[in-house]
């Protein structure tokens, strides 16, 4: 029995361990694997997929571009996408709604850029601090509010992921807890908004993971 809307997020299976994250283990299935000689459907998807990714990258990060800083941003998208789109099957842990996990990975890369930036780019990190035009008289406060504002982005990051997340769930929720007291046309009504819901949470599971590998890129672009 759910004894409050939110233990849909909870995730704990028993008091001595939660299993519930190893839905996240579940991307692996979307994965294609080349067992033919000529590509699926699936795989041919994919490479498009990794392809318009790709351009989407080069065009951000300029000059800065390698394999791996694509292959780190390409993963990223991926992962969460997929942990965004299990999230929508049926009884399955949607990991991604946690800041568990959303602020785990937002912190790791936070901390990478501003490692390699204060360590290979300390001068144009402090210039980064003042943006061109202030005035002498804003300076100080132009300093505070630009550390203020680079300290809470891993937070920013993590809590747009989980708070999308978390709000869809709990709409298609909140409708479908009244299934039982509705009548066969207005049942049907709910039915046809739940299945407009479950299209939207489709297109929110990847407009977050797209938004997310973006402003990470930025980011990152920001420290060279």
């Amino acid at each position: 029995m759910m004894m409050n809307l939110f233990s849909i997020f909870d995730p704990m299976t028993s008091l001595s361990s939660s299993m519930n994250w190893i839905s996240s283990y579940y991307i692996i299935l979307f994965m294609p694997n080349m067992y033919w000689l000529i590509p699926s459907r699936w795989l041919m998807m994919y490479m498009l997929l990794l392809k318009m990714l790709t351009m989407e990258f080069k065009i951000l990060l300029n000059k800065n571009m390698n394999k791996m800083n694509l292959l780190i941003y390409i993963s990223l998208f991926l992962m969460v996408m997929l942990n965004n789109f299990m999230g929508l099957f049926p009884y399955i842990f949607t990991s991604s709604s946690h800041l568990i996990m959303s602020m785990t990975f937002s912190l790791i890369l936070w901390i990478s850029f501003m490692l390699f930036g204060w360590i290979k780019n300390m001068n144009y990190m402090f210039i980064h601090l003042v943006p061109q035009g202030t005035p002498a008289i804003l300076m100080p406060f132009m300093v505070l509010i630009e550390s203020i504002s680079n300290i809470i982005r891993p937070g920013t990051l993590s809590v747009r992921l989980s708070a999308n997340i978390i709000a869809g769930h709990l709409l298609m929720t909140l409708i479908s807890s009244t299934g039982n007291n509705l009548s066969f046309f207005f049942l049907l009504l709910m039915l046809l908004i739940q299945s407009l819901l479950i299209i939207l949470e489709i297109s929110v599971s990847i407009i977050q993971a797209y938004v997310i590998s973006i402003l990470s890129t930025l980011y990152s672009t920001e420290t060279n």
